[in-house]
C-alpha cells in the first residue's frame, strides 16, 4: 500500500473530483524538489498508488493541478493549482492527505 494517499472532493458540486493531476515530490536538505510520482485521480477522486510503501522521513509536497478539472466542470478558476507541503517521520505510518476544493476555496487535513 502506498504510504501517502490522497483524494480530491469537489465541495461545490458535492462529488469526487476525477481526473485531477497530482504530483508527489520530496524536498532535499538544500531545498530542491524531486518528483517521486504523478498520477490522476480516479472516478472516486482518489490517487491510491501515489508513493512507494515506505518513504524516508522528510518534507513532501502534493501538487494538485485544479485548473483542468474546474474548466471541465464549467467552473471558474481562481486557484489553478494547490500545493500542500507536509512532513513525515520514519515510522512507516500511512499518511492520507485529502483536498476539499471549490472554485474559490480549498482545505486539507491529515486523514486516516
Amino acid at each position: 500500500m502506498s504510504q501517502i494517499t490522497t483524494h480530491v472532493l469537489d465541495s461545490a458540486l458535492g462529488q469526487p473530483a476525477a481526473n485531477v493531476p497530482v504530483m508527489l515530490s520530496y524536498q532535499d536538505r538544500a531545498g530542491n524538489w524531486s518528483k517521486i510520482n504523478s498520477t490522476v485521480t480516479n472516478e472516486d477522486g482518489r490517487a491510491p498508488a501515489l508513493s512507494p510503501d515506505k518513504l524516508q522521513a522528510g518534507t513532501y509536497r502534493l501538487r494538485f493541478e485544479t485548473s483542468p478539472y474546474l474548466h471541465a466542470q464549467g467552473q471558474p478558476v481562481f486557484y489553478p493549482y494547490v500545493e500542500v507541503v507536509f512532513t513525515i517521520d520514519d515510522s512507516g505510518t500511512h499518511y492520507h492527505i485529502p483536498l476539499l476544493m471549490s472554485p474559490f476555496s480549498y482545505s486539507t487535513y491529515r486523514g486516516s
